[in-house]
């Protein structure tokens, strides 16, 4: 039996748009609760979100019944930390600040097994390989994982063509936010310049034959995004979705116009 088809990077393989939002709540039933939603895919944020091995772990268990698939986004690109994610049973990984193909490189490395990466060969023991029922693991696992790194600042904009020429990167996801603040403009993504840059970034991305993706909650810029070649679009987080919601209530009766 080989390693489950990652449905997420056949549809990026094959041209397809698709969409996404943020979990950054670090709980099981919103994430649950976010996983009927219907949106086409899911990132458990380790990085800005208060999650571990073990939350994030427990957010793959309750996605398993979804058809969000799981993006995990690690909180920075350390061997060992890939390794987990990927033992848990994550088969997409995003990593954030990825600033030279060197950097590229090993974390292809890291996420590929012997001879031709770093990955430990533990499989026989992990969720990822249903405890040992997938026999195939070892020599089917490669082809199912889904490597996304992160340019989010001038200097990995600067090494971006040099990244795309690195094999085994599926996509580049584009942070808006960091870029911003790196380019002087801190809180203003949809700053000209920010904007320029993210949507050359883009298009250079899909040429490259890479999948280019963002994070947007303005529309405008989604749209322009998504024009510029993006293929996996994030348009929401839980935590905004909440706040906001739960803001909007709070004023209509305690602030009524």
């Amino acid at each position: 039996m080989p390693a489950p088809v990652n449905t997420f990077k056949k549809a990026l393989s094959e041209g397809e748009t698709v969409f996404g939002c943020w979990v950054g709540l670090a709980d099981t039933l919103s994430t649950e609760l976010m996983g009927t939603a219907g949106f086409d895919w899911l990132v458990i944020d380790g990085e800005h979100g208060p999650n571990d091995l073990r939350s994030i772990l427990a957010q793959l268990q309750v996605l398993e019944a979804s058809d969000s698939h799981p993006v995990v986004r690690v909180p920075v690109g350390e061997t060992y930390m890939l390794k987990q994610m990927l033992d848990a049973g994550a088969q997409t990984l995003l990593v954030p600040m990825v600033e030279s193909a060197d950097q590229a490189r090993q974390l292809v490395r890291d996420v590929t097994y012997p001879p031709h990466g770093d990955r430990g060969v533990g499989y026989a023991l992990s969720r990822a390989a249903r405890f040992s029922q997938i026999a195939d693991y070892g020599t089917t696992a490669d082809a199912q994982i889904c490597l996304l790194v992160q340019v989010e600042n001038r200097k990995g904009l600067a090494a971006l063509d040099d990244i795309l020429a690195v094999d085994g990167i599926d996509g580049v996801f584009i942070g808006p936010a960091d870029l911003a603040a790196d380019m002087g403009h801190m809180g203003d993504s949809l700053h000209p310049d920010v904007q320029t840059a993210i949507m050359d970034a883009l298009s250079r991305i899909r040429a490259a034959g890479k999948a280019p993706g963002i994070l947007s909650t303005h529309d405008p810029m989604t749209e322009a995004a998504i024009a510029a070649g993006a293929q996996f679009v994030a348009v929401g987080a839980d935590v905004l979705l909440l706040s906001h919601a739960a803001q909007a209530l709070s004023a209509r009766w305690k602030d009524p116009k």
